[in-house]
């Protein structure tokens, strides 16, 4: 929260020195060494550096796009630089099918931005900004040394609390409706509101992820617990060249239903299908429960996708094995959906 001393963190006021000092503060009550084993992170100026390269983002979405319905034609959320060229990280769904994008820059100005990259097996996002930013990138981490109880930062660009310590509650498996899994997520509390594009960044000023969801289950023990999820930045490193030089990975698509579904007690149901996707032309309709893939009996959403992902690419025919609604317990019919690459279903920015 905001006083007129400055921010509140954990009980404590960040006293407004500047966002460096409210690093600083922000560090110490979340026990980070920050640069114990980097010399420059421990330097005042390398921390003013790293939050400095957190960005804002604007995306306009046409009124026509796929995703314009449900997240909206305004968009706006956080982005991390990460190269001297002005590339940006964010979390896909802030620009995907954008037709124009805008960051800031060191002054807080707007800057023109493109579209360069979406990737919906990761979930991220690259814009690249056409005029100079006049910020130092963050240096990627590796997440995979992230282990449960680490602290960390969290960055964005404004909010209340644009510097928050944290933690990390758990790391787990992560099964999103729309057909998205992350097999080691990373979960923080205590909640950050301004999640959407974050960075977090780790104890010695490495960038460790990119802020996705707010959760109510970011423990393992299925105690309730709000938090955030964020996409691990080790799932970028394998896909990076081929999205900053070609748009898109080159490896082969999943397969892509447009089914968005739920789970209750391991039971699968649709909430809903993308129009004219391929789950909405073989006929699956909201409130049809998803009981196996070819004769397989699903067992969770996790289990749903990696079923379908068994069978191939993009393109494949995946029997789906559907108890529709309103049908008696026994009426179970297969039906057959010609997958997709959701790549060439969405409306992209032509230079993606």
């Amino acid at each position: 929260m905001y006083t007129s001393l400055g921010y509140r963190v954990f009980g404590k006021t960040v006293r407004r020195t500047g966002l460096a000092g409210a690093v600083l503060l922000a560090v110490a009550l979340a026990g980070v060494p920050w640069g114990a084993n980097n010399a420059r992170a421990a330097e005042p100026d390398a921390k003013d550096d790293i939050i400095r390269a957190v960005v804002g983002i604007s995306a306009l979405i046409p009124e026509d796009a796929r995703t314009a319905e449900h997240l909206g034609v305004m968009r706006s959320g956080n982005g991390v630089v990460i190269d001297d060229d002005g590339l940006v990280l964010t979390i896909g769904y802030l620009m995907m099918e954008a037709e124009r994008v805008a960051v800031t820059n060191a002054e807080g100005a707007l800057v023109p931005a493109v579209p360069i990259a979406y990737d919906h097996g990761t979930g991220f996002g690259l814009l690249r900004a056409t005029q100079p930013l006049g910020l130092k990138p963050v240096k990627l981490g590796n997440s995979a040394d992230l282990a449960e109880g680490a602290p960390v930062i969290i960055i964005s660009k404004g909010g209340q609390v644009p510097v928050m310590p944290a933690r990390v509650s758990s790391r787990r498996e992560f099964a999103g409706y729309w057909e998205y899994l992350l097999d080691r997520a990373i979960f923080t509390v205590p909640p950050n509101p301004q999640y959407g594009g974050a960075a977090l960044i780790d104890a010695n000023g490495r960038l460790v992820g990119i802020g996705s969801l707010a959760v109510n289950d970011a423990v393992s023990d299925n105690t309730p617990a709000p938090g955030n999820m964020f996409v691990p930045i080790d799932v970028l490193k394998p896909i990076m060249s081929d999205l900053v030089k070609k748009g898109r990975s080159t490896a082969p698509a999943h397969p892509w239903l447009g089914i968005y579904t739920n789970e209750n007690n391991g039971r699968v149901f649709v909430m809903r299908v993308a129009v004219g996707g391929p789950a909405d032309d073989a006929g699956i309709k909201p409130g049809d429960i998803i009981m196996g893939v070819g004769g397989k009996l699903v067992r969770g959403m996790a289990d749903f996708y990696r079923k379908i992902w068994a069978r191939g690419s993009a393109g494949a025919e995946i029997p789906i094995d559907v108890l529709p609604i309103g049908a008696a317990s026994l009426d179970i019919r297969t039906v057959t959906v010609k997958s997709r690459d959701r790549l060439d279903w969405l409306k992209l920015n032509k230079g993606i």
